[in-house]
């Protein structure tokens, strides 16, 4: 299911961590050539995706919600 990103954090490895609006967190890591995402590596790019919607296997799985910081 698609859900919006509503903020980040990082994690205890310093990966960054979007959080989406259904209350669930999703690693955005940028790991070429297997993920992409060079938007990830400065706050101008992660601010520029808010709103952006990811698959959230989660909520099709009907997990509760995740802790935040």
């Amino acid at each position: 299911m698609k859900q919006p990103i509503i903020g980040y954090h990082s994690d205890e490895e310093s990966h960054w961590v979007a959080q989406l609006a259904c209350g669930h967190n999703q690693h955005v890591r940028h790991t070429p050539p297997w993920v992409n995402r060079p938007w990830v590596m400065t706050g101008e790019g992660r601010q520029s995706m808010l709103g952006f919607e990811l698959d959230c296997r989660k909520c099709d799985e009907h997990a509760p919600p995740d802790a935040r910081p």
